[in-house]
């Protein structure tokens, strides 16, 4: 019951932040509230109850419940997060790369461009899977698409993992499955724990909602586990968010040994692991601590934005059936489902017809030869790329001694080009003279255009 009490919370929290409902707004009353969010009226009478001990809402007898006073407005998540500038900023460097016009290069950008991605696949499955009319026009069940969810329960048990489809939960995307968990798992002030570096976005979310990011420096084999223990039993974080190989922005992944000693450290202090596997498919035969773990401590999630399409938005959760039962009711609360039955089920048909597996054996080998290729360029360019990385398209590059990647990125954007600058994805703001290139998206041109930055600086 505690969680859905938490549930009823949050919605009403987020309808707040949102501007939904503002100072003096009346709230639905305890029946319809019940009603909405399929919760008994008992959990709401306790929801409501605790909003108003926290001096969230206000009870005026025989009219119901009203929003109080705010004493500030309500913040979004860019007030949330430590002051950077601009061109250091996690929600800055997001748009610029999202907002780009065709003519800009983005060398920093997080997604392949469309020619490397299997377009012809994509509009056979669309077209199969408009036949037909239910997905065209109705809603999808609460868990997502069943077949979709049962090629993914296969492929793990694949890799050692046996999970019953019904533990597998179908989201909009990658990062709605980390908001899911957030809502459901954190409070404001909540500490989390993040990589040192860590994939930028990771920042801006826990940005809003109100988290307290700590973090652990992460080495070419992952985080030292001495060090990992002493930072868990001091911070008490309540998650671990983390992509375990290729690690992003790094390429590298996790050891074996490390891999196994994580997920003991987070059970022995209360501590959740949100596993981050949107590069799987980049690095086979790497531990993952979800199946060592057996998702006792360890949330596995995932999407195919990075490796099939980033407009077919679908991401998904593997945990504890308790854990999805909540994650599930959540979603229905806040989006009224997942993600789009026709995105879903245009996923599901590219995956059973083996054209996915092709694709990505064809993506490896020409990533491997992108990154080796634009690894001896870099380093022609005084440039040195960050230890082994073992797929996928980042590879993580020391700048030259004096040159500052903030600085080097405002002057490129002027002249049309987006850097990923270090410290967008150091909570410690320690990777300053550090870079993040895509290897699929970096051009000869935007490679010249930053040389000539860089001598201008020096």
């Amino acid at each position: 019951m505690t969680t859905r009490i938490n549930m009823v919370i949050e919605t009403i929290r987020s309808r707040i932040a949102s501007g939904l409902l503002g100072e003096g707004d009346k709230l639905p009353s305890v029946r319809q509230c019940a009603a909405a969010l399929y919760v008994s009226p008992a959990t709401v009478v306790e929801a409501y109850d605790r909003m108003v001990a926290d001096g969230l809402i206000a009870a005026v007898p025989k009219s119901g419940f009203f929003v109080a006073r705010l004493a500030t407005p309500p913040k979004g998540p860019a007030q949330n997060a430590p002051a950077r500038p601009a061109e250091i900023d996690p929600f800055w460097v997001s748009r610029q790369s999202l907002d780009a016009d065709a003519a800009t290069e983005k060398p920093g950008c997080g997604w392949l461009p469309p020619d490397w991605m299997p377009q012809e696949a994509l509009r056979r499955a669309l077209r199969a899977v408009a036949a037909d009319p239910a997905l065209l026009t109705l809603y999808g069940s609460t868990r997502g698409e069943p077949s979709l969810r049962r090629q993914l329960a296969m492929a793990m048990a694949g890799e050692g993992l046996a999970v019953h489809p019904d533990h597998v939960l179908l989201t909009g995307s990658g990062t709605q499955a980390i908001d899911l968990i957030c809502r459901l798992m954190l409070r404001p002030g909540d500490a989390v724990l993040l990589d040192d570096p860590c994939y930028f976005n990771f920042q801006a979310l826990l940005a809003a909602h109100s988290a307290r990011v700590v973090s652990v420096p992460y080495g070419p084999h992952g985080p030292d586990p001495a060090q990992f223990e002493a930072i868990v039993a001091r911070e008490r974080p309540r998650l671990y968010l983390t992509n375990s190989a290729p690690h992003n922005p790094t390429g590298a992944c996790l050891s074996p040994q490390i891999a196994h000693r994580l997920p003991a450290i987070a059970a022995a202090h209360g501590m959740v692991i949100v596993e981050d596997d949107i590069f799987a498919d980049f690095a086979q035969q790497v531990p993952r601590m979800a199946v060592l773990d057996g998702l006792q401590s360890v949330i596995r999630i995932g999407s195919f934005s990075k490796t099939l399409s980033a407009s077919l938005r679908c991401g998904y959760i593997m945990a504890r059936g308790e854990w999805i039962d909540a994650l599930c009711d959540l979603q229905v609360a806040t989006g009224f489902g997942g993600p789009s039955p026709l995105s879903a089920a245009a996923i599901a048909h590219v995956l059973v017809g083996g054209q996915y597996r092709k694709h990505i054996d064809g993506l490896r080998r020409r990533l491997a030869g992108a990154r080796a290729e634009l690894a001896g360029q870099l380093g022609a360019m005084g440039l040195r790329v960050w230890g082994h990385p073992v797929g996928g398209f980042n590879l993580w590059c020391a700048l030259p001694p004096g040159c500052d990647s903030a600085r080097l990125a405002q002057a490129c954007r002027a002249r049309g080009v987006v850097l990923a600058p270090g410290n967008v994805f150091s909570p410690s703001q320690s990777a300053g003279a550090y870079l993040r290139f895509n290897a699929a998206q970096t051009s000869m041109r935007s490679l010249r255009i930053m040389a000539e930055e860089m001598a201008a600086i020096e």
